[in-house]
């Protein structure tokens, strides 16, 4: 499975910026997918998450900014009204297993190389 993440970049405080990460290598589809982010010095944390069919999950902080999607073997993440504080690697990350609790970086197998976002006070 690979998972190849694009959109990230550099934008002022109140911009917006689409991350796309595809998904290839397995016929079926993941169980759960999600975004995480890691600024530097800091832990990566799990920004938004799909889970099974139906739930969706976003940490308190990005609730009504950011919107995670997906199509086909590509999930999505709009993020508007950036903050300096969304600044980070962003990485994409998929799992297969049904009973994944989906919530932390060790319930994931498998991830993306990363995409950079900058956000500018």
């Amino acid at each position: 499975v690979q998972l190849v993440e694009s959109g990230g970049g550099s934008v002022q405080a109140g911009g917006s910026l689409r991350l796309s990460c595809v998904q290839s290598g397995r016929s079926y589809g993941s169980y759960c997918m999600a975004w995480f982010r890691q600024a530097v010095g800091a832990q990566r944390e799990e920004v938004a998450a799909l889970i099974g069919s139906t739930e969706i999950r976003y940490i308190d902080s990005v609730k009504g900014r950011f919107t995670i999607s997906r199509g086909g073997p590509t999930l999505y993440l709009q993020m508007n009204n950036l903050k300096p504080e969304d600044s980070g690697m962003y990485y994409c990350a998929s799992e297969f297993w049904v009973g994944s609790p989906c919530a932390t970086v060790r319930d994931f197998t498998f991830w993306g190389q990363g995409t950079h976002v900058a956000v500018s006070s």
